[in-house]
């Protein structure tokens, strides 16, 4: 019995699967990298999911609030900066662990390496009052908004 509803060929021979596990890349072979063709590891085995540090960001009546998943690091080991006053840079490392001669590694899965993330702010953040607090592997970051500016409104008299 087929998984494969009727119409959609075989899983692995037909690009329009809706259930293949196969991604197409049309760029691979070319000399440069897409999204879909990840260039190849510096260091034989090493793990690059590190380099798409997954954020969140919700903006709240008050501030805008990003969150970052980065399990392992230490607080020195990471940077926020504002640069070219609008855009907050979320940048860090985590170093490969020091191999012994000695160790056999029998699998390899936690990341290392580099990351950056980079968010341009809206025009209602305070980016001189920016705030960044690191706890049990999450960053927050907060970035007040100004005040919403609520219109004079001054009533005419109508005459008449």
């Amino acid at each position: 019995m087929s998984l494969t509803p009727f119409g959609f060929g075989s899983r692995r021979g037909h690009i329009f699967d809706p259930f293949s596990l196969d991604a197409w890349d049309p760029f691979q072979g070319f000399p440069f990298h897409t999204s879909l063709s990840f260039p190849p590891a510096a260091v034989p085995g090493e793990a690059s999911a590190f380099a798409a540090a997954r954020v969140d960001w919700k903006e709240t009546p008050e501030a805008h609030v990003f969150k970052a998943d980065l399990p392992g690091l230490r607080k020195e080991e990471v940077k926020v900066e504002v640069e070219d006053g609008r855009v907050l840079q979320i940048s860090g490392e985590r170093s490969r662990e020091h191999e012994e001669k000695t160790d056999t590694w029998h699998r390899v899965e936690r990341s290392s390496g580099k990351f950056l993330r980079r968010f341009r702010l809206p025009e209602n953040a305070k980016v001189e009052q920016v705030k960044a607090a690191m706890e049990n592997g999450v960053l927050t970051v907060t970035v007040p908004k100004e005040g919403v500016k609520k219109p004079d409104v001054k009533s005419i008299e109508i005459s008449g």
